[in-house]
């Protein structure tokens, strides 16, 4: 499949917005549409999210549409299809959620932004696994054949992933807050390359491990447990929500249990996942009390760490790292998880405590099609970063300290 440049177009008749559809040179047809649970290209969409390149769940349908109404508003669709989307049989080769944001600079200059938020911290589109580039290069031919401003905003993208395909598109970029986060993502290892991996921790930490363990241990056994069975997701997840209101969370009241819209969405994103099979919950349980659990919605065989809670009454027996420990164990030994993305914020250790792999994220500016505007868009968007973090910077020296990490 081969994508010509983006400068030729040729438009189909126009449609009101916010829904637009035009064809490009190539034959293939790109399109704005709102985010529509009955849209007729819905499986479509579905389908696209099981081979995507860049696996990424909370852009497949199931996800996305369950957070139309806490997250959703303004939000549309940027499609690439082999024909119109709403004609029989059309498949999917592009999917971008995105708002329009016309002053994001407090001027006149448009840019399209990617749709992430608090429970969706990845923005890379979904493309066709079977021809990426030609994916990539359809969707960035598609708001100038759409009348969009050609200037595409991804936050939180895996910028190492996404980079060769960009290179093979053209076009400008500009990264902004570039950072790593850990990583589990043993890959095709042997199994006995697979029973090193933990090896890399130190002796004087394996002891402390083991010495939590007992001391959580020390009232009764304790289980570790990778709950998948769509029938017990529910309470799963009100026994993590319970949990939650116990910590720090609650008591600075950010608990999802004193945020009835937060914990409403995360109910519903969870069932619609579970009908599908597409999430899991871990969790360590010292009979019916729950101690850790870990919230894992699933693209495929990858992971993304969703939420996290744990029982804060004994910090000595450290139950969060347990779990992370014995969940790595799980997935080194062969479990139906292929990886894990932490999806954790800079400076979270949790995750790098035992995931030695790392992936590398930016807020990447992307240059769509020809865009003479693109130079003041880079310097506007350094002003904006260099803002944030003099804004951030300043917040962290009020801020009083954090509660202790587990250890």
């Amino acid at each position: 499949m081969s994508v010509p440049p983006a400068a030729a177009l040729s438009p189909l008749a126009p449609t009101p917005r916010p829904s637009a559809t035009a064809r490009l040179p190539g034959g293939l047809v790109v399109a704005l549409r709102p985010l529509d649970a009955t849209a007729p290209w819905h499986d479509a969409w579905v389908q696209l999210g099981t081979h995507a390149a860049i696996a990424n769940p909370f852009y497949e349908a199931p996800y996305a549409l369950a957070a139309r109404e806490a997250f959703g508003m303004g939000i549309r669709l940027l499609l690439v299809a082999d024909r119109v989307p709403e004609e029989p049989g059309a498949r999917l080769l592009a999917v971008w959620p995105h708002r329009r944001q016309d002053h994001r600079w407090g001027l006149p200059l448009p840019v399209l932004m990617g749709w992430t938020h608090g429970y969706a911290p990845q923005g890379a589109p979904l493309l066709d696994a079977s021809d990426p580039c030609a994916a990539l290069a359809a969707l960035l031919a598609a708001p100038r054949a759409l009348g969009e401003p050609p200037r595409l905003l991804l936050p939180n993208t895996p910028d190492a992933e996404l980079a060769p395909l960009l290179d093979a598109a053209g076009g400008r970029r500009a990264a902004f807050w570039p950072h790593s986060r850990g990583m589990l993502d043993p890959g095709r290892q042997p199994p006995e390359t697979r029973a090193r991996y933990l090896d890399h921790l130190s002796g004087n930490r394996k002891r402390r491990l083991r010495r939590a363990r007992r001391r959580m241990e020390a009232e009764g056994e304790v289980t570790f447990d990778l709950l998948a069975d769509p029938a017990r997701i529910p309470a799963a997840l009100d026994a993590h929500i319970a949990l939650e209101a116990t910590s720090w969370k609650g008591r600075a009241g950010t608990a999802l249990a004193q945020r009835p819209d937060e914990a409403r969405f995360l109910r519903t994103v969870s069932a619609a996942l579970a009908a599908g099979g597409r999430i899991r919950i871990a969790r360590l349980l010292r009979g019916e009390q729950l101690l850790a659990s870990i919230i894992l919605p699933m693209a495929g065989r990858e992971a993304c760490v969703l939420k996290v809670a744990h029982d804060e009454t004994d910090p000595a027996a450290a139950p969060g790292v347990q779990l992370v420990h014995r969940l790595t164990e799980a997935v080194l030994a062969g479990s139906e998880i292929g990886r894990i993305d932490s999806c954790a914020p800079p400076g979270f250790g949790l995750a790098t405590l035992f995931w030695q792999e790392r992936r590398s994220i930016a807020h990447l500016l992307v240059e769509a099609g020809r865009d003479p505007l693109f130079p003041v868009a880079h310097r506007l968007e350094s002003a904006r970063d260099w803002v944030a973090r003099m804004r951030l910077a300043l917040k962290a020296r009020r801020r009083p300290p954090p509660p202790p990490a587990e250890d």
